[in-house]
């Protein structure tokens, strides 16, 4: 995947901007043997028990099984499985994030904890125009004017912003009222636990990709979260990654 250049400043009150989201995978128990077993079950019974950890991947046996349950989309096989995820990213991130109702999440609270002043800014390479009508946008560059702009704006606001939270805080308000004045530009954390069933549904809705069966238009910042997790699945089950490559990543 590309590398994406990040936008970091400082400012008064230790306030950082940065223009990049991370994601690092922390734990997982997954692999294309767990798809295998979990489909020969149906026609094998108990005798897949002996087959759970050796299942031959190296075979084009394996590799047809998986590419027919993707084509076809039994979509069970793919569930059983787990991979869990760190994510630091601006709350608006989160929010598109957790519209996908087949994960599971533990974000920071804001309400046991004081937050750190990290704010998101757009790096130079965001692309800011929105052109086209609903469901047809494409989004071209700035302008140097306007990323400046953009910029500006934003370190403004946010820093605005904290100092009001700030404010409420040494006033002896509580952490859960003074948050309501930080914009949504500020970063937080989660893990996120799916399974691959579950990430391939949500790779397919937000990554833009040619050859693709259901074109997608992702925001570009959760996207760059996207882009981290497809390698993190790549490189853990390579044979149900490229299934899904090969069938216009659809989510089986």
């Amino acid at each position: 995947m590309p590398a994406h250049s990040s936008y970091r400043g400082q400012v008064p009150h230790d306030i950082q901007f940065r223009s990049d989201i991370t994601v690092e995978l922390v734990r997982s128990n997954a692999s294309d043997a767990d798809v295998l077993f979990a489909a020969r079950v149906s026609t094998q019974g108990e005798k897949t028990l002996e087959q759970a950890q050796d299942a031959d991947l190296d075979t084009s046996r394996s590799r047809g099984l998986i590419n027919y349950l993707m084509r076809d989309r039994h979509g069970s096989p793919f569930e059983h499985n787990s991979m869990t995820f760190y994510v630091q990213a601006p709350i608006f991130v989160f929010r598109e994030f957790m519209r996908h109702r087949i994960a599971s999440y533990n974000e920071e609270s804001g309400r046991y904890r004081e937050l750190n002043p990290v704010f998101y800014i757009p790096g130079p390479e965001r692309n800011l125009v929105q052109v086209g009508k609903p469901g047809a946008y494409e989004f071209t560059p700035g302008t140097a004017e306007q990323t400046a702009l953009v910029q500006d704006e934003s370190r403004r606001s946010s820093t605005s912003a904290f100092d009001s939270y700030q404010r409420m805080l040494d006033a002896g308000v509580a952490r859960e009222v003074a948050r309501i004045v930080l914009p949504l530009n500020i970063y937080s954390s989660m893990y996120v636990t799916m399974n691959a069933r579950s990430l391939m549904n949500f790779l397919s809705l937000r990554t833009k990709r040619e050859g693709t069966h259901f074109p997608s238009f992702p925001q570009r910042e959760i996207e760059m979260a996207a882009e981290q997790m497809e390698d993190s699945f790549a490189t853990l089950m390579p044979l149900t990654f490229g299934a899904f490559n090969e069938n216009g990543r659809v989510a089986p």
